[in-house]
């Protein structure tokens, strides 16, 4: 364990706790986040010379653990939801960011669903049944599903943690399980979520359906805009019957070449056209559904009847399920609902498809089955034949300006959920470029844009079909909504606490459904839906490889940490030279000395004043707020100049600092917690008192710590119902801190309160600062040991060896100067 106060001489008590390093300092494995109350025997010295052994029942936690349960970046769901003013004003852009691929729907639905399903002379009961389909599909699914429901799970987002190999116990606190009163719900839920975790099975299964959900969205990116862009060019051989089929998809390539080249200018300067366009785009659709209904036929309304859809069964058979793949096109597009997009709220997306896209659609479906009532030949282009003629170029070129957008929603949406996958180590490094300063969540990857436009271009140019590259895309859109269905449910028993035959219910109804649609898609697997199977197949196995060989990788430094018992024999100058500076040592350990700090010191003749061991660490929130990025402690005794620093990031944040600014901040941060240490050991030993019993109480300890000894309580469950004892513990506690630290500015604690050795040791930190920074990297490698099994050896030592060499390195990823690097290669037998 890592002290917080090593070795004091300014105190008339030096405590030295047990340096033993066998696990690091963490709690023990069957804890579960829980604070254990441990009777430490504390050694106590004055001026060098042992007295009597006091004990002292303080719990044996990981300061830096309790530290990192502060975070600010957790605020209140229901706080943080905007106004509901300012969500209506940012339904307007919400229409064109999200909206814009469930929008172009419409151009193909009806076309796809009768390409092959001949429309006899009763077959205004087909049009009615497919029609009733689409309205009841389109009510549970959109509406029912996201909208009422799953959107309301956008604000917990942050409580779906990934298995990331450097968690430590501190991440768990960060969920809704701490806010709540004790309830059979929640207990069941707390019963279910530990029996989950030990079982390692079901965390594997866990683990490649999110990678599949990942994998499917990066399909939509390919297929979105290969059918949109063509679906909305179509509009062409209406308008000109001369124009060959070569010449619709050579325009659809083009148009798609430049959608992919204007990826990395990102949405800032032109997001101002997504909305009023696309606000056009489903004003005209509801304006011709209108139009249509009361030209053609307005018994149209009759669809509105459940009986059509059994009767559709009925008369069609098998071909009625062949029909239902193009059926589930009214669908695609609700993803993107749970897309991060920066500034859009939940409150705001509901209010758009609620006020706009739901009627807007529904009338554009219903005029488009009017006219085919009136029309039942016209299966083959059914939205651009229902268009009165002197609207048809106005609406080629609105429509294709609205497959435009929508294709760019879906690639903004893959580049989101990528950037999220790679924060979690379940995808190989890559450049991420953040596209705006004002908002977040709108990134760039070169990468993925770049394999997202060659597959799209040969999809378009070899299928050319409308209808398979359809099956194609709602096989991808199908499997997306099955994956976030199941996930639904656990997020609805274990973190909602949702009662059990809500959730059943949930699950038989719209999973069912959805379940429906994805078995009539695979009875034409052949025409296109072998696409998504077999990309999503690839991606999944390159993100299962990657994130296995990482935590292989990280196992290996836990399990070849150098111990502190060793650290301390070496002595202060590490048996090497100690010359001035700062040396900035990146490894991902949260605890214990890495083995490639070893490595260093006995490749180099000499090494820094001060060692900082720097992890990067996603936790699994959102943002974390700059003033609590860096969290410090002391790896040994204070003259050794050794820091441990956990530099966290929320999987929103910006990862991408100057690394000069990055330098200021995190020393900037370091003298801070000399300072803050110092008074902060001076205050606990002014506050040590002696209870009736004769036992200390420390009350520098977490208010959290005396809960749990009253009574027992477990402070993971009852964290509301001692108010009163936290209260009073944390007024006491502010008041010895106020009395120690009156004299103290706020913000910069001032040195003339802390003791000489304190005074000391800054002046030491700013010195070696002077003298400069550098970077210390391990280049480190795994390979898998002789007598591994030949599966083994093939993932580790060719398939994650392959994606190491041509993954981001890190001095790439923090923008470190060549001329402040150093590197030192080692190689792990795992």
């Amino acid at each position: 364990m890592e002290d917080p106060h090593p070795h004091r001489s300014s105190c008339s008590a030096l405590s030295i706790p047990d340096l033993a390093e066998g696990d690091g300092g963490s709690l023990p494995s069957g804890s579960d986040g829980r604070l254990s109350s441990i009777n430490s025997s504390i050694r106590l010295f004055s001026e060098g010379e042992p007295i009597p052994m006091l004990k002292r029942a303080v719990p044996r936690i990981d300061s830096l653990d309790a530290e990192a349960m502060t975070i600010a970046a957790l605020p209140n769901p229901a706080t943080k939801e905007r106004a509901f003013m300012h969500a209506v004003h940012m339904t307007f852009r919400t229409i064109g960011l999200v909206y814009s691929d469930m929008g172009t729907s419409p151009l193909y639905v009806y076309s796809s669903t009768f390409n092959k399903f001949d429309v006899d002379n009763d077959g205004f009961l087909d049009i009615l049944g497919a029609l009733s389909i689409i309205i009841y599909t389109f009510t549970l699914i959109p509406f029912l599903k996201y909208v009422l429901v799953v959107l309301h799970a956008k604000g917990t987002e942050e409580q779906l943690k990934g298995l990331i190999p450097n968690r430590q116990q501190a991440d768990d606190e960060l969920s809704n399980f701490k806010i709540l009163v004790p309830t059979q719900r929640l207990e069941r839920a707390l019963s279910l979520k530990e029996r989950l975790e030990r079982h390692t099975g079901f965390k594997t299964a866990l683990l490649i359906m999110a990678l599949l959900g990942v994998s499917l969205v990066i399909c939509n990116g390919i297929l979105t805009p290969s059918i949109s862009v063509t679906s909305a060019v179509s509009g062409l051989t209406v308008a000109v019957p001369a124009l060959p089929e070569g010449g619709v998809v050579g325009i659809a390539v083009a148009l798609l070449l430049v959608l992919f080249g204007l990826q990395g200018f990102g949405t800032g300067k032109i997001s101002g056209i997504y909305g009023p366009v696309m606000f056009l785009w489903f004003a005209s659709l509801a304006a011709i559904g209108i139009y249509n209904i009361f030209k053609y036929d307005s018994s149209v309304f009759r669809a509105f009847n459940p009986a059509f859809i059994y009767i559709f069964f009925k008369r069609n058979g098998r071909k009625a399920w062949h029909a239902m793949g193009g059926l589930a096109l009214c669908i695609t597009g609700g993803e993107i609902m749970l897309a991060d997009f920066g500034e859009l709220s939940a409150r705001s997306i509901q209010i758009a498809f609620s006020v706009v896209v739901y009627p807007c659609l529904l009338l554009s479906y219903i005029g488009q089955a009017a006219y085919l009532l009136d029309n039942p030949q016209m299966t083959n282009n059914v939205f651009y034949s229902s268009v009165p003629g002197v609207l048809l170029w106005p609406l080629i070129l609105l429509a294709t300006s609205a497959a435009m957008l929508a294709s760019r929603s879906i690639i903004l949406t893959a580049f989101s959920v990528v950037k999220m996958a790679v924060a979690l180590d379940c995808f190989p490094r890559v450049k991420i470029i953040h596209t705006s300063k004002r908002v977040m969540g709108q990134v760039y990857i070169p990468v993925a844009n770049g394999f997202l436009m060659i597959m799209c271009v040969i999809v378009t140019a070899c299928i050319r079909s409308v209808y398979q590259i359809g099956h194609a895309y709602c096989t991808a859109v199908l499997g997306d909504m099955l994956v976030t269905t199941g996930f639904f449910t656990i997020i609805m028993v274990m973190i909602w606490q949702t009662s059990r035959v809500v959730a059943f219910g949930f699950v038989v109804v719209i999973g069912a459904v959805e379940l429906l649609y994805f078995t009539a898609i695979l009875l034409d697997v052949q025409y296109g839906g072998w696409i998504p199977l077999i990309s999503s197949f690839f991606l999944v196995i390159v993100m299962y490889v990657w994130h296995y060989g990482t935590r292989m990788k990280y196992q290996s430094e836990v399990d070849q940490r150098i111990s502190i018992d060793y650290m301390l024999e070496l002595g202060s100058n590490l048996g090497t030279i100690r010359v001035p500076g700062i040396g900035l040592l990146y490894n991902e350990l949260v605890r214990g000395v890495p083995a490639i700090f070893g490595y260093f010191m006995k490749s180099l003749p000499a090494i820094h004043s001060t060692i900082v061991f720097v992890c990067i660490k996603f936790v699994p929130v959102p943002v974390v707020p700059q003033s609590e990025r860096f969290l410090f402690r002391r790896v040994c005794p204070r003259n050794y100049h050794l820091f441990r620093c956990v530099v966290r990031y929320g999987y929103k944040d910006v990862h991408k600092e100057n690394h000069y600014i990055f330098e200021q901040l995190l020393l900037q941060s370091l003298e801070t917690f000399v300072q803050k240490d110092a008074q902060e050991f001076a205050l606990e030993c002014n506050s040590v008192g002696v209870e009736s019993d004769g036992s200390e109480t420390d009350l520098s300890a977490p208010p959290e710590f005396y809960l749990n000894q009253a009574g027992s309580k477990d402070p993971l469950t009852v964290p509301l119902l001692e108010s009163d004892t936290m209260q009073c513990l944390e007024t006491l506690i502010d008041q010895s801190v106020e009395s120690s630290f009156s004299d103290v500015p706020s913000g910069a604690p001032s040195s003339a309160a802390l003791d000489e050795d304190a005074v000391m040791e800054l002046e030491a930190i700013r010195d070696a600062k002077a003298s400069g920074v550098a970077y210390l990297l391990g280049h480190a490698e795994v390979r898998a040991k002789k007598e591994s099994c030949f599966i083994k050896k093939l993932v580790i030592n060719y398939f994650y060896a392959f994606l190491s060499r041509n993954s981001r390195a890190t001095s790439e990823d923090m923008s470190v100067p060549h001329t402040h690097l150093i590197e030192v290669g080692m190689t792990y037998m795992v």
